[in-house]
């Protein structure tokens, strides 16, 4: 019985530890085959937020508490917030896609195709010490022609890229670039399983 219920928590945990969900909505990922380079760009434009249906409003509301415990805080916390994007999560999105799927991953003007990574929701995740819970992204990957963007090759949904670290990821921006690690990771094998 007790080697039972040990399989049975360590199936459950593994289970848990990789639960994104990717789904080929639309067209096929054949044409990726023999490609070595993609271009990928990002968007975050219309994005939820934790509990708030606009990014801005969770800004603000973050700004204006961080702001409120010490002066400037909040304007510095704001500034990360965006600069993380361009400085945390695509490379780490990139650097992960590029091993798993053996695509090269980041702008890339001259690739024949360009995948863009719309960015949904982000769940930023909390760290107090006693209590955490993991950052999470939602994403819709649209990959196009470069030439001919109306030409799309393949839509892709993706829920649940967690990131999970253990203990000192009291930083907002470190967890979501996990979470982005992780999407970027579990895309290119996705990708790669199906060319």
């Amino acid at each position: 019985m007790k080697k039972l219920l040990t399989g049975t928590f360590v199936l459950l945990l593994s289970a848990a530890v990789s639960a994104q969900k990717i789904k080929l909505t639309d067209g096929e990922l054949k044409p990726l085959a023999g490609e070595k380079e993609i271009n990928t760009e990002f968007d975050y434009a219309n994005m939820k937020v934790g509990k708030f249906d606009n990014e801005q409003d969770y800004v603000t509301k973050k700004k204006e508490e961080y702001n409120k415990k010490e002066a400037g805080k909040g304007d510095t916390w704001a500034k990360a917030w965006v600069d993380d994007r361009g400085n945390r999560f695509e490379p780490k999105f990139n650097e992960l896609f590029a091993k798993s799927s053996g695509i090269t991953s980041g702008t890339s003007a001259g690739s024949k195709y360009t995948m863009i990574v719309k960015t949904v929701f982000t769940e930023p995740g909390y760290n107090v010490g006693v209590w955490r819970a993991n950052a999470e992204i939602n994403t819709e990957i649209t990959i196009v022609e470069t030439a001919n963007r109306k030409k799309v090759v393949a839509k892709i949904k993706m829920d649940k890229a967690v990131g999970r670290l253990l203990g000192f990821d009291y930083d907002t921006g470190l967890r979501i670039s996990e979470a982005y690690g992780d999407g970027g990771k579990a895309l290119g094998k996705f990708i790669k399983s199906k060319i």
